[in-house]
């Protein structure tokens, strides 16, 4: 009966354009599968000869026919039909409650909201009578609002005195170079020691190399570095600890291997407790301390601003190109930084440090103290 009053007559170009359809472009299967019943009732085949060919339910083929008759275009014979849009389940009002919660401080005993806990805040709130955790998901999701999600900051307490030190620096930077007053920036960062329990596999064609999740922690070693970004050259050492002792000691480095025929090394470093000229008395004869500290100018870096030592940048270099995988000893950590090292400096990369002070007073305008002026 629905064969004879829901007739299917193609015309050549709605043929063609079916025939189009399946073979190029991404569509639904929904609609793909309606432009297969519309071009084999065309050919004439029976209602139950396209659902078998097709896979598909008696009932589908006789509401496709019945779809096409009563559309204006193919088009929308495909298609499925619009659906009325549903109730918003949380007004304008609501939602802006929800963020607001979500963006508070988490109740007692749990350190994150979760959707179920939002989800059961605005029933005691009276907000609504129930809604699911997921609603709550998509509407955060839409308003691009994460409660789980924390970033670890270093925030700076910005001062007179951090400008001071800021400014310092990128003067010091902005310096053209001067081999008898090098310009030499110095930090310590902890190597991880780890090691392979099972042996990994090797990479191969359409297999990455695999490696297993478990592994042995060797303890951690200490990497000290002076990076000198005018020359392109860096001087790295892999030592145990990092103590006054170690400290005082790569300043003697520094000063007696390192750079022997400097009149006066500008050294650049944080503010870390054991970088100061004082280890050297703690650690030396005041002779040598002296000696050694009269071919040293100390610039520290503001408090919290590890970004004005260029050194931090070699580090980053340095974990992309050869820390990044799991070395078991102190002494291949060694080796490997070596190499490291010296194909690096063989190369010799600068430090285009573009930023000065000018720079700093005008994008970072809103970091500068407000001075109150005297009347």
């Amino acid at each position: 009966m629905s064969e004879k009053r829901y007739i299917v007559d193609l015309t050549d170009a709605e043929v063609q354009a079916l025939e189009t359809l399946l073979r190029t472009g991404k569509h639904s299967a929904r609609k793909l599968t309606r432009a297969r019943i519309l071009l084999q009732v065309h050919e004439s085949k029976t209602d139950r000869e396209v659902a078998d060919n097709l896979g598909v339910n008696l009932s589908t083929v006789e509401r496709t026919r019945e779809k096409f008759v009563h559309s204006a275009t193919l088009e929308e014979a495909l298609n499925d039909r619009p659906h009325p849009p549903k109730p918003r389940k949380l007004d304008a009002k609501a939602e802006a409650l929800l963020i607001a919660t979500a963006c508070s401080n988490a109740p007692d005993g749990r350190s994150e909201w979760t959707m179920q806990l939002l989800a059961n805040r605005l029933v005691e709130l009276q907000v609504v009578e129930a809604i699911s955790d997921e609603t709550v998901r998509q509407t955060l999701k839409k308003n691009d609002v994460k409660p789980w999600l924390k970033e670890q900051w270093c925030i700076p307490e910005v001062d007179a005195k951090y400008v001071w030190r800021m400014e310092d620096l990128l003067d010091l930077y902005a310096e053209a170079y001067d081999p008898k007053r090098p310009v030499i920036c110095f930090d310590e960062r902890p190597c991880p020691l780890i090691a392979q329990v099972r042996t990994p596999i090797a990479a191969q064609a359409g297999q990455p190399k695999r490696y297993d999740y478990e592994y042995k922690r060797n303890g951690v070693a200490n990497l000290f570095a002076f990076f000198e970004p005018l020359v392109g050259e860096r001087f790295m050492e892999v030592t145990q600890r990092r103590t006054k002792v170690d400290f005082a000691h790569q300043m003697k480095t520094l000063v007696d291997v390192y750079r022997p025929d400097a009149d006066c090394i500008r050294l650049v470093v944080d503010n870390l407790n054991i970088h100061h000229p004082a280890t050297l008395y703690e650690t030396f004869e005041p002779q040598e301390a002296n000696r050694i500290l009269k071919k040293l100018e100390f610039h520290y870096t503001p408090k919290h601003a590890s970004w004005l030592n260029q050194v931090e940048i070699e580090f980053s270099v340095l974990s992309r190109q050869c820390l990044n995988r799991r070395i078991p000893t102190q002494e291949q950590l060694a080796e490997q930084i070596k190499v490291w090292q010296d194909q690096r400096n063989a190369q010799k990369p600068t430090v285009n440090w573009r930023f000065l002070s000018t720079n700093a007073r005008i994008k970072l305008l809103h970091l500068y103290p407000t001075l109150e002026q005297e009347n």
